[in-house]
């Protein structure tokens, strides 16, 4: 990873030094007269693709005017001022971008959200109808002016039908968000429709619009209709059972707390909405930089919901800022029970990945503990956690202990089997771990993983060797490119003495896991018996050198280096 990061930077840093060149030719050169503005540009800019902004601030912060001369600096700046929340300084540069003439999308959709937050209607369609005119139809700058536009000057609508032609100006290719706001149009109108545009929308074959029954119920809990209400979570979490918003608003009914944190009467919670949208979706595409910009004027528009912290917290974790990740999980904690073991969870995760493995035990174990009655996804969550961090034995008591609760048609009796069978094969209870892992397989017998762990594991220990080749290449055909199933339809070949056939399946494994010891032990053995010992030996030799190289695994190779392999 550190090694990909260093590319990127040098990638980055060529970039620059090319965009820098082009400013010389440029009318404004004094911003770029000194090495110390250039350093701070690029270090600048590496901040930013680092997500660093209080650094990528600093820097930029510098380099006033710079903008006159270079395009991309005022866009850099902007993501750093908006990440950082600070809008009232984001607006300001707008204004003087816009004074310049130079203003950019970024400067227009800031000052949009700016001016609709301050309920300034007026001027934040014009900042919109700006952006409508420079982009066109079918960019995702112009889908965003367009769906903005809308709840801007809804006021001008007199009706819903109004409201709904103008949704349908957005091209089809974004149906799914043309979907989402006619409903809200519904729901802000209060049509007799709004309950029939909610299910019809949250049943949409081919779509998980789970996330929509929050605010059909939201919308019902503002006509209190109790029954109603119920009816939709218990729908929603039969089919989506592990729902976080969901479960959270359940438990905040049944307590009596619940506080709105959406209104669809409200055009700035819509808004936010469709800014969260947007931000998903280039999370999903791993564009972090963008994504957290939509999501921060997401939260600017309506900082209550913690959905949008929850995405927040989440994009930082998967670019590796734990810290600030953390602040918001603590934050998270706070608003329910639900969301309180959620970020629990991500929080334990962090620790793991920060190598506090002791830490990240025992932060989870308090906060189970402090669950009255935890559910069996509690019970599974941290069952899991337990094995995977190899307190086998204790995770085993919470499998068990979740499998008392459930029948064998629940979506999670065959993980629960699957989990609690690899917690006794690994603490040497093999009669018990083949029983489970058989019905697991009884309960989802296309399960890849669950054939490949107890097929491999029959062949470590000699036994159905030829049954496991054929469960190995189901599982194979089911999961064509997982390195671990590959290996084991090798191995299994090679202990059925078919070395040949076993070479091209362990060569193909190293392919996709070439750092795994097990993997190249595997095909150094390969080699050997294919009569290709100086190969064999150093593969064995690179094995040995593996950080991830379990001194069992190493005694065994060292011994194969000076005696060879015995056919």
């Amino acid at each position: 990873m550190k090694n990909l990061k260093v590319q990127f930077k040098l990638i980055i840093f060529i970039f620059t030094l090319l965009n820098i060149s082009s400013i010389v030719l440029a009318k404004n050169l004094d911003k770029f007269s000194s090495s110390r503005n250039i350093s701070n540009y690029f270090s600048g800019i590496l901040s930013i693709n680092d997500n660093q902004y209080s650094k990528s601030y600093t820097h930029l912060r510098t380099l006033n005017n710079l903008e006159d001369s270079h395009y991309n600096y005022a866009k850099y700046y902007q993501y750093s001022l908006i990440a950082l929340n600070k809008f009232k300084n984001a607006a300001n540069y707008s204004k003087k971008l816009e004074e310049k003439k130079i203003d950019n999308f970024e400067s227009n959709l800031i000052s949009a959200v700016y001016y609709l937050e301050d309920k300034d209607f007026k001027k934040a369609s014009f900042y919109v109808q700006k952006i409508i005119n420079l982009y066109p139809t079918g960019t995702i700058q112009n889908l965003l002016s367009k769906s903005l536009n809308t709840w801007i000057v809804y006021q001008s609508f007199s009706d819903l039908n109004s409201t709904l032609s103008y949704i349908d100006t957005i091209p089809e290719r974004f149906e799914n968000i043309k979907k989402i706001q006619k409903t809200f149009a519904h729901c802000y109108f209060d049509s007799v429709k709004t309950d029939e545009m909610f299910k019809q929308l949250t049943s949409t074959p081919g779509v998980n619009y789970s996330r929509y029954n929050f605010f059909h119920a939201n919308y019902l809990i503002s006509k209190k209709r109790e029954k109603k209400i119920k009816k939709i979570i218990e729908l929603s979490l039969e089919k989506y059972p592990e729902n976080l918003i969901i479960n959270q608003l359940k438990d905040d009914l049944k307590k009596k707390i619940f506080a709105s944190e959406f209104s669809c009467k409200k055009s700035k919670d819509i808004i936010a909405e469709i800014f969260y949208i947007i931000s998903n979706v280039l999370a999903s595409q791993k564009s972090y930089i963008t994504s957290n910009f939509y999501l921060s004027l997401a939260k600017y528009l309506n900082p209550n919901f913690v959905s949008y912290e929850a995405l927040h917290a989440e994009n930082l974790f998967l670019i590796q800022e734990y810290e600030e990740a953390k602040k918001i999980y603590s934050k998270i904690k706070k608003r329910g029970s639900i969301y309180s073991w959620y970020a629990s969870t991500q929080i334990a995760s962090i620790l793991n990945e920060q190598n506090k493995k002791k830490e990240s035990i025992k932060s989870l174990k308090k906060s189970f503990e402090e669950i009255t009655t935890p559910r069996i996804y509690e019970l599974f969550a941290y069952a899991e956690f337990l094995k995977n961090n190899e307190k086998y034995k204790e995770s085993v008591k919470y499998y068990s202990k979740m499998l008392s609760l459930i029948d064998s048609t629940n979506p999670l009796y065959a993980q629960a089997l699957e989990g609690r069978g690899v917690a006794y094969e690994r603490t040497n209870q093999w009669d018990k771990a083949e029983i489970d892992l058989l019905n697991s397989l009884n309960a989802s017998p296309n399960d890849a993983y669950v054939i490949n762990y107890l097929a491999y594991t029959w062949i470590e220990k000699g036994v159905n060797v030829q049954e496991s080749l054929e469960m190995l290449r189901k599982a194979n055909r089911l999961k064509p490119n997982d390195g671990y199933i590959i290996d084991s339809l090798g191995w299994a070949l090679f202990k059925l003495k078919k070395y040949s056939a076993a070479k091209k399946y362990l060569e193909l494994a190293i392919i996709y896991m070439p750092s795994d010891p097990v993997v190249n032990d595997h095909y150094a053995d390969a080699l050997w018996m294919n009569n290709q010992s100086l190969q064999a030996r150093y593969y064995w030799n690179y094995v040995l050198k593996l950080k991830k190289t379990e001194n069992k695994l190493k005694k065994k190779i060292e011994e194969k280096l000076i005696l060879g392999l015995k056919s």
